[in-house]
């Protein structure tokens, strides 16, 4: 059984990260340069940290390393495979510009992957929740990776900007969003349903935990995005498609946590 310091630790820490991500990113349209890449790099690993702390909150050690084993590889899978096959996201590859790589992947992107596949599922489940058996299971999959892959809207257009990846065949694409091709939402929408489904399976059922930290990852990421994108970033069609289809699942979420329900 857990000490009481460890039980007080495994309750702070995921708060304590999911606020260093957050204001790690709140310097993004401030910085240049190294600063940004170093930066882009730490606040991606700090939230990927807050996910599998607020995994091991609920689940304990088990349940973090299941969630790091499950999203962090199948994103690792997902991305070896399209950087040399082109499926499913279209063909792309890296400029060697997020650190060190395993299989050719940045160690970052993996850990990308994890920070919001765990509050993803979270939502999931809290939306479903009072759906009946079958029905149940389809809805939290099915809301869980639209959250995941609706983030991608706002995630490739900045980091192609930055020159961190880029595609072979950008076309066709969104109105607006120049540089990336359906193809890749499409993607993202498939790898997403795949890992939001393996990682309900495998993680432990919902008990008596606040969602704070999901809750907070996941407002701060939806509003965070579409503010930075219209007005600092300057991508109004960005800021619109990804505030939208985000915020089909992440407003409901946040006012029936708000509501108390």
């Amino acid at each position: 059984m857990p000490s009481p310091r460890a039980r007080t630790l495994t309750g702070v820490l995921p708060g304590a990260l999911a606020g260093g991500a957050v204001l790690s990113q709140v310097a993004y349209p401030l910085l240049r340069g190294e600063a940004l890449r170093r930066t882009t790099i730490g606040s991606v690993a700090t939230f990927a940290a807050a996910s599998v702390a607020d995994a091991a909150r609920r689940g304990g050690l088990r349940a973090a390393a299941t969630t790091l084993a499950v999203a962090g590889g199948l994103g690792l899978a997902a991305e070896a495979v399209g950087t040399r096959t082109g499926l499913p996201f279209g063909r792309y590859r890296y400029a060697g510009t997020l650190g060190p790589q395993v299989l050719g992947v940045p160690v970052v992107v993996p850990l990308a992957w994890t920070m919001l596949a765990h509050p993803a599922v979270r939502l999931g489940r809290h939306l479903a929740r009072d759906l009946p058996g079958a029905r149940r299971e389809v809805a939290t999959v099915s809301a869980a990776a639209w959250t995941l892959a609706s983030w991608d809207l706002f995630l490739d257009p900045q980091m192609t900007a930055a020159g961190h990846w880029a595609f072979g065949t950008p076309r066709p694409h969104l109105p607006g969003v120049p540089g990336i091709p359906l193809s890749n939402y499409a993607g993202w929408l498939l790898t997403s349903a795949v890992m939001c489904a393996a990682l309900h399976r495998v993680l432990p059922a919902e008990r008596a935990t606040p969602q704070t930290v999901p809750a907070a990852l996941l407002g701060w990421t939806w509003l965070g995005s579409t503010l930075a994108n219209a007005v600092f970033f300057r991508r109004p069609a960005v800021a619109a498609y990804g505030g939208l289809a985000m915020g089909l699942t992440v407003l409901p979420y946040l006012r029936s946590l708000l509501a108390g329900r």
